[in-house]
């Protein structure tokens, strides 16, 4: 079926109406069918196989973009301003990652080149949620926004000190007294009102960051959480408590919070946080939905954690929690792999420095990936210059995916994975945001948020140790009608991306 939408005449009204001035009555056909040009859209990528999670569409399009929509999907070729030529080449949404640590201009230029499109940091959040995106002050490659931030507002109130996000500048957060410290009832209520504010500026849902800050959540904050989220309509995105490898306690109480209060939940990174028992967990979700509860998960498509040395975590018993040792743990901005008398060095001297901690199999993640509406995620640490090393996750997590879970192992099929890569994430997000009705699709009037990508050569050209190695395959990638990404490199000072709030933004 061919879908066209007639979009406005734009700049040929003008030159229509110039030319028709002199024209007598008995020559204005004449001079009609002069003056009318062929239609040209801003741009139109042609001849790609187009598809579309939601629809199922998967078949050879031209694809028409006017003003940062798509106005046309049509079987017969099309006239642009600028045209792509996307044979041999899947044109698809481009992607989403609702779990990014790296608001930076290295680590949107990174990610950009992986094919996201919007990204969202919606497990920690920030508060004020203006500073998520800090850096894109000049402007951004790419759609951004974020949750409402616990942990920063927690922080305000027992500390009495700012820090609005994981990092400012270039200096990044160390955990301190407000990830121990319980707090009094009128510190609860007083967090209460902030996440209120912070949902009124358009927090997308509330960040909850309960593992790190596991001694000191008792069960009054935890409720108060999950009651201004059901009041507001919102989601909370959790990083659940951790206990021994498989131990749901922590899955099981964010499970009876969302149906107590009502409120949706989405569980951040289930693979490395249930690790072996992971399909439990999933079971456990399964059978709450079917209860009438809303709740959500995403994985990750890399097999490490990466966080800071300083995590709470890691002040318990972190070996017999991952079941790994001090040599599986890697130091990120060397490469280096630490013994230890060297975590307990870096630990004690850079409490906020990163590292990659090794301790999720392979089959935890195909277990993950095969669950129904399974998001993938980044979980992206923060990129902030390229001579001090992160993880992988920031250069080639979708295309990981693509390359190495459809084409090499088959995990998924491709339509298949699309939809966990773009679809499932606009769909969640749309109830609370609605800018999100219009992405996740290639649909006439979807957003132009769009990837380009050979399928037979797509995948991640980053690993540990070199984590900043660009994606194979993946030629273009598209930002509200304006190409970013031009035969797989940036293109320089364009800047479409533009921030994403809840509808509750005041």
């Amino acid at each position: 079926m061919i879908n066209t939408v007639v979009p406005t005449l734009k700049r040929h009204v003008v030159l229509r109406l110039r030319l028709l001035r002199p024209c007598r009555s008995r020559l204005l056909a004449f001079c009609l069918l002069l003056a009318a040009p062929a239609w040209s859209y801003d741009l139109v990528i042609a001849n790609g196989r187009v598809i579309d999670p939601e629809s199922g569409l998967d078949g050879i399009r031209h694809v028409g973009i006017e003003a940062g929509r798509i106005t046309s999907i049509s079987a017969e070729a099309l006239a642009g301003d600028e045209t792509i030529d996307a044979a041999g080449q899947v044109v698809a949404p481009g992607f989403i990652d609702i779990h990014s640590h790296t608001p930076s201009l290295f680590g949107a230029r990174l990610q950009t080149l992986d094919g996201v499109t919007t990204q969202l940091d919606l497990e920690a959040g920030a508060f004020p949620v203006t500073a998520y995106g800090e850096h894109f002050s000049g402007g951004a490659l790419l759609n951004y926004g974020a949750s409402v931030g616990h942990f920063a507002i927690r922080i305000k109130v027992i500390e009495g000190r700012d820090q609005p996000y994981l990092f400012v500048g270039k200096k990044s957060a160390a955990p301190g007294p407000a990830f121990r410290q319980p707090a009094t009832p009128a510190q609860v209520e007083q967090m209460r009102a902030m996440l209120h504010e912070g949902i009124d500026q358009g927090g997308i849902g509330i960040g909850l960051l309960a593992d790190y800050m596991s001694p000191a959540l008792k069960p009054a904050e935890m409720r108060m959480i999950f009651e201004v989220a059901a009041e507001r309509e919102v989601p909370v995105f959790v990083q659940v408590r951790r206990g021994l490898a498989g131990d749901p306690a922590g899955l099981e109480e964010v499970i009876g919070l969302a149906q107590e209060t009502g409120a949706a939940a989405l569980i951040c990174h289930i693979t490395h946080s249930a690790m072996g028992a992971v399909g439990d967990w999933l079971e456990q979700i399964d059978r709450a939905n079917a209860e009438g509860a809303r709740i959500a998960t995403e994985t990750l498509s890399w097999a490490a954690g990466g966080t800071a040395i300083g995590a709470d975590v890691f002040s318990r018993n972190w070996r017999e929690i991952f079941g790994i040792d001090y040599g599986d743990v890697q130091w990120t901005a060397t490469g280096e792999w630490l013994t230890e008398e060297t975590f307990n060095r870096y630990r004690r001297e850079q409490p906020g420095g990163m590292i990659n901690h090794h301790y999720v199999k392979e089959p935890w993640i195909h277990t993950a990936l095969r669950w129904p509406r399974m998001m993938v995620v980044s979980d992206a640490t923060p990129a902030l210059d390229r001579d001090v090393l992160g993880n992988p996750n920031v250069s080639g997590t979708f295309t990981r995916v693509l390359g190495h879970y459809v084409r090499e192992t088959g995990v998924l099929s491709l339509p298949d994975a699309l939809a966990r890569l773009s679809l499932y994430q606009a769909q969640w997000l749309e109830p609370t945001a609605p800018a999100f009705r219009r992405k996740g699709r290639l649909q006439v009037g979807a957003d132009a948020d769009i990837v380009v990508f050979d399928p037979a050569t797509v995948g991640a050209g980053a690993d540990y140790g070199q984590p900043w190695e660009s994606p194979t395959g993946m030629h273009h990638v598209i930002v509200a009608g304006r190409p970013v990404v031009s035969d797989g490199e940036v293109v320089p000072g364009r800047y479409p991306g533009v921030r994403l709030v809840g509808e509750t933004a005041r």
